[in-house]
């Protein structure tokens, strides 16, 4: 790890990503094909493979412990250390006292984290990460702890390690990023790539792949600028998901890759009875379903046809039932187990607007358009015809009401949910945008997502080939960088958030608030900020940044008060994100284009 530390520090040393993905390179040629393929994934930020499901499990609280105990220091005095340098990984290369004879190498590392992972119990993983940190220089300390809290910061995305192991290898770049995403795994595309086998990466089912970004516009007349007909969806106010399913089993990733099928048992139901191999990429919502499966069910089969020629008439698609607002889907989030009182009350429903892979191939690289009718071919296989020509989306059939209606009962609703088809709409002139943009907030929906039907679907980018079109008072995702205690009835709770965006690869602290969340929420988030804290100002909290917040507020105003520049006029939080990882959460590049749209008071 000394090598990797160097490189490391090297890399963070520059901007150029010329100069980076050279560095990288070079590492990569010195080591064998083994330990190069190790620290590519170390490099990316990760003690384990994107694919893999093991974690560490370890917090920054313990992490902090050991360090203070490790240098022979009171916890206190790590204080200033942090106030220096801003990371729990330099603390560590501060404080930690230096021994020549020490030294890890990534296999042995590695071999560490898989230890640390497999160890139950606070003190078991407590001992193992002692071990390490004992053995390692402190300049090796520094890494091994930016890697275990997922807090690299060098500059160097996971983009730039792929651009490296092609240059290091002989490989182009496309044919690395394509066995990379099929395989979910840097480690074992470094070793295709020195083997030159990189043609015989296939698809590893289960893992989540890059999901495609919308890009936000603000007219009507700036969403139909880049393309001339396009297909318009509702914009749904509940979490993104890809849903893996092959053979009858169903796995369901957030879009910060966490696996999320838990807490959703019956979509896992519902999603194992569709024809697999497949990874679709939809939303979840909770849903309020419809009474009369009858007309749901016309509705179904009409929204499906449109994405593929014709348009479906947006009043029909109400028949489908509706989406609840997201503070009721929250209630669903984080859970391992559901209650049945729950499933009942909150019933959810998934809707699936673009297929990834179907029929064993890839079907990413095809037009939207094409993707759509795969898409409407996979789910029709699934329609069973009832009653009364009633179509059923989910294979359990409902109850017969009273006049010989198809009606769902809220018992069934606990154990079967819909796979329902996203209705799709078309628009090529302003008017036609501006009334679907009406029809879907009278919908309780959010805006409406505009797509090119010529896009293929790009896996981590953001373009203009997907928009996304709100109009509400300006919001900002966030990252909550520290927290104190509360006053009155919040004494003894973590309520006060200081939050912060990106500028490059830092954090810049844009506001604070303490208004929005429910005391349930804001009682688990105590725990959670206790448990996740990096330094303990006795009244407030330096915490981990993996906590993402929506905040609205009134305007934005220029300010010396917060390292960004700016401060926010009456800030409040909107909700929690736990669908979104820190790295997506807002630029000071786009705090810059809202305080600059802002008119003069």
């Amino acid at each position: 790890m000394i090598k990797f530390a160097q490189v490391a520090d090297a890399i963070a040393a520059t901007t150029k990503k010329l100069e980076k993905t050279k560095l990288v390179a070079d590492y990569f040629r010195s080591l064998s094909v083994n330990e190069a393929a190790i620290a590519a994934v170390f490099l990316s930020g990760r003690p384990f493979p994107m694919w893999e499901e093991t974690t560490l499990q370890v917090g920054g609280r313990l992490l902090w412990q050991l360090i203070a105990e490790l240098a022979g220091r009171d916890e206190s005095a790590l204080t200033d250390a942090y106030r220096k340098r801003g990371d729990l990984g330099s603390v560590a290369e501060a404080v930690l006292t230096t021994n020549p004879n020490r030294e890890v190498s990534v296999v042995e590392l590695e071999a560490a984290f898989r230890q640390i992972a497999a160890a139950r119990g606070a003190a078991a993983k407590a001992t193992r990460v002692r071990d390490v940190l004992a053995q390692a220089t402190p300049r090796e300390a520094k890494y091994i702890v930016k890697i275990m809290t997922g807090d690299l910061r060098i500059g160097l995305k996971e983009s730039l390690v792929e651009e490296a192991i092609g240059k290091a290898y002989g490989v182009t770049l496309a044919e690395l990023q394509r066995a990379n995403m099929l395989l979910g795994d840097l480690g074992r595309t470094l070793r295709l790539a020195a083997e030159g086998s990189l043609q015989q990466a296939k698809m590893r089912m289960f893992h989540p792949m890059g999901y495609m970004l919308a890009s936000p516009t603000g007219s009507a007349e700036e969403g139909l600028s880049y393309f001339a007909e396009a297909a318009v969806e509702d914009k749904y106010d509940g979490i993104r998901a890809q849903a893996h399913f092959a053979g009858g089993m169903v796995k369901l990733f957030s879009r910060t890759r966490d696996e999320i099928t838990e807490s959703f048992p019956e979509l896992e139901e519902a999603l194992a009875e569709l024809a697999g191999p497949a990874i679709l990429d939809g939303e979840i919502v909770a849903w309020q379903y419809p009474t009369d499966l009858e007309k749901s069910s016309e509705i179904v089969d009409e929204a499906a046809s449109s994405a593929s020629g014709e348009s479906a008439n947006e009043e029909k698609a109400v028949g489908l039932g509706h989406a609840r607002p997201f503070s009721v889907l929250q209630q669903r989030l984080g859970r391992k187990k559901v209650s049945q009182r729950l499933l009942r009350q909150v019933p959810v429903a998934f809707l699936a607007f673009d297929v990834l892979y179907a029929t064993g191939q890839l079907t990413i690289d095809l037009p939207l358009r094409e993707r759509a009718r795969i898409l409407d071919e996979l789910l029709a296989q699934q329609r069973k015809v009832v009653h009364h020509g009633a179509t059923e989306v989910q294979g359990k059939f409902p109850s017969a009401g009273a006049q010989g209606k198809l009606v769902f009962d809220q018992d069934e609703l606990a154990a079967t949910a819909q796979i329902i088809r996203a209705p799709v709409f078309r628009a090529s002139s302003t008017d036609q945008l501006e009334a679907l943009f009406a029809a879907a907030q009278a919908r309780g929906n959010e805006g409406l997502m505009i797509k090119d039907l010529n896009s293929p679907y790009s896996p981590g980018k953001r373009g203009k080939s997907w928009l996304k079109m709100k109009r509400e008072l300006a919001t900002l995702d966030v990252v909550v960088t520290a927290v104190e205690y509360g006053h009155g009835k919040r004494i003894g709770v973590l309520s006060d958030y200081t939050f912060a965006v990106w500028d490059g690869d830092r954090l810049v602290n844009i506001g604070k608030a303490y208004s929005g969340l429910t005391d349930v929420e804001i009682a688990e988030m105590t725990n959670w900020f206790l448990e996740h804290t990096i330094e303990d100002q006795g009244f407030r909290r330096v915490v981990e940044s993996q906590i993402v917040l929506e905040v609205a507020f009134n305007n934005m105003m220029l300010s010396e008060r917060h390292e960004s520049g700016y401060a926010l006029r009456f800030p409040r939080i909107v909700r929690l994100r736990p669908d979104k990882a820190a790295e997506d959460a807002d630029t000071l590049e786009r705090a810059n284009e809202i305080f600059a749209s802002q008119k003069p008071s």
